[in-house]
């Protein structure tokens, strides 16, 4: 079946044949016309790639942290017994050499290991009994309870996450 054959004036009769459509102008540039468009542009990129290299700079630098807290969590989640506080104290030990100089970090132990600590962090992380058993955890003889272990484990989280180094200022 095929459609009817279409006569011979077809459409709008009203137009008649001295009609003449109108065409749309041609479409606008994306391009900037100008130079002060194009400089302000290049100067807008210079700008971002700065920006992305200081974030990957920093990123890179932080490694350390995303690292010793990923520890910290295996540590958290496995570790037990009377050497849990030793663990976590060595811990942080290896995480300040790698933010600090080695000649700073290196000797300190007992109270004056806390007290870098607490000085290198805006809020001081271990009060209390946690400075205590930081300070002295390898020498304790009991494990500890499930309280201890968890204010522990937060304070030296919030240590890793906060504390500033020479880098950082």
């Amino acid at each position: 079946m095929s459609a009817p054959a279409l006569p011979e004036s077809f459409g709008n009769y009203a137009l008649g044949e001295t009609f003449t459509e109108v065409l749309p102008p041609a479409g606008i540039a994306w391009w900037p016309q100008t130079a002060g468009w194009a400089a302000l542009g290049a100067v807008l990129g210079l700008y971002l790639l700065y920006r992305a290299g200081r974030a990957l700079r920093r990123w890179h630098r932080n490694r350390y942290r995303r690292e010793a807290r990923a520890e910290l969590q295996n540590l958290a989640a496995t570790a037990g017994g009377e050497q849990f506080a030793a663990a976590l104290s060595e811990l942080l030990k290896r995480t300040a050499l790698a933010a600090f100089p080695r000649r700073e970090v290196a000797p300190l132990h007992g109270e004056p290991w806390v007290a870098f600590l607490n000085t290198h962090c805006a809020t001081a992380p271990f009060d209390g009994e946690a400075a205590a058993l930081i300070a002295r955890g390898q020498y304790l003889g009991a494990p500890l309870g499930e309280p201890q272990r968890r204010a522990l484990v937060h304070a030296c989280q919030l240590w890793i996450l906060t504390h500033r180094g020479p880098a950082d200022a």
